[in-house]
C-alpha cells in the first residue's frame, strides 16, 4: 500500500513494503527521488535494518548459532504496519515475528518517519528493543536521487559538496566488504565533480565518527538552480554511489550508522565492525533530513 503526504511545499510516497520512501516531489513539479527503474537499480531509497553492508559468507554467528543474512538486512523487503499518521507525518511499524527470527533472533520493533517540514523531509528511524537480552544491530539508510533534475542537464553537471569542507577517511570496499587496513584519505576541502569515474570502486565511504555533516549535490553552475541537500547530526558513515558500469542516472546519499563486515571478520555478531548494541527494554533512534530547492 502506498501512503501520501503532501504540505503544499512537498508531496511524498511511502511504501508500505520496507517503509520505503518512493518519490520526494516538489511544488515546482521536480521529482527528486530516483523512480526505480529496473534497467539500473530497482529500488528507491531502501530502510536498512538490522544489519547495513554485506556480511562476510552472508552469515554470522551468535550464542553459538549461525544465521544467513542478505546485504543490508531483511527490512526493506518485509511488508510494514501503518503505526500512525498525521497531517504532517507517517510512522510504519515492523515487528519481530517467526520469519524475522530465522534471520535475526531477537525480539525488536522498528518505526520509521517521515515529517514534512517546508522542503524538508524527517526521517526518523527508532529500533525499539523488545527483548530480554542485549540486542545487537545496525541501522542505516539508502536514498538515490535523480540526477539530472533537469532534461536539459547532464550527469556530469553536477558536483558533491560536504560541510564540514576538509578531507575524510575514506573506507575501501573488498568485494564488498570493508577493508580498512587501505584506509585513504578523501579530499572534499572543496566541491567534488560527480563523474563516472568517482563511483569505479564501488561506494564511496566517508568515516564521520558521528560528527554532523550536510551533503549537498548540485549543479556547478549557479544558473541550474536545483540540488538535495542530506543533513545527519550523528551518522557513523555516509556513502555515496551510482552504479558505475551503466550510466545510472542517479546519485545515493547514504547515512549509516553501521557498515559491512570488516575483510578479517571473526563472524560473531557481537565482534561485527560498527555494530551497535541495545539493552532490553532501550530504544535507539538514528535521524537525517533531505531538504530539495
Amino acid at each position: 500500500m502506498v501512503f501520501t503526504l503532501s504540505n503544499g511545499q512537498l508531496t511524498i510516497q511511502v511504501n508500505s513494503k520496507g517503509a520505503e520512501l518512493s518519490s520526494v516531489k516538489g511544488a515546482n513539479g521536480i521529482e527528486y527521488l530516483w523512480q526505480a527503474d529496473s534497467r539500473f537499480w530497482g529500488r528507491h531509497a531502501p530502510v536498512l535494518f538490522p544489519i547495513v553492508g554485506r556480511l562476510k559468507n552472508d552469515q554470522y554467528e551468535y550464542n553459538g548459532q549461525k544465521y544467513s543474512l542478505g546485504q543490508h538486512g531483511f527490512a526493506r523487503d518485509m511488508e510494514f504496519k501503518l503505526h500512525e499518521q498525521t497531517d504532517d507525518s507517517i510512522t510504519m511499524a515492523l515487528t519481530a515475528d517467526s520469519e524475522t527470527k530465522t534471520m535475526f533472533p531477537f525480539d525488536f520493533t522498528l518505526l520509521v518517519k517521515y515529517t514534512l517540514d517546508q522542503q524538508t523531509v524527517r526521517v526518523n528511524l527508532t529500533v525499539i528493543n523488545n527483548d530480554q537480552r542485549e540486542m545487537f544491530f545496525s541501522v542505516g539508510a539508502h536514498p538515490a536521487f535523480n540526477i539530472p533534475l533537469s532534461s536539459t542537464h547532464a550527469f556530469d553537471d553536477y558536483q558533491i559538496s560536504v560541510d564540514p569542507a576538509k578531507q575524510f577517511d575514506r573506507i575501501p570496499l573488498e568485494n564488498s566488504l570493508s577493508a580498512a587496513k587501505d584506509e585513504k584519505l578523501i579530499d572534499f576541502s572543496s566541491p567534488v565533480p560527480i563523474e563516472r569515474d568517482l563511483f569505479k570502486d564501488d561506494a564511496v565511504i566517508l568515516a564521520l565518527n558521528e560528527q554532523p555533516v550536510k551533503v549537498t549535490f548540485e549543479a556547478k553552475r549557479h544558473e541550474f538552480e536545483h540540488g538535495v541537500t542530506l543533513t545527519t547530526n550523528n551518522a557513523k558513515y555516509v556513502g555515496l554511489w551510482s552504479q558505475y558500469d551503466k550510466d545510472a542516472p542517479f546519485v545515493c546519499i547514504e547515512p549509516w550508522w553501521g557498515i559491512a563486515d570488516d575483510v578479517n571478520a571473526d563472524g560473531q555478531l557481537q565482534h561485527k565492525k560498527a555494530i551497535d548494541k541495545l539493552a532490553a527494554g532501550e530504544h535507539y533512534n538514528a535521524q537525517y533530513d533531505i531538504t530539495v530547492y
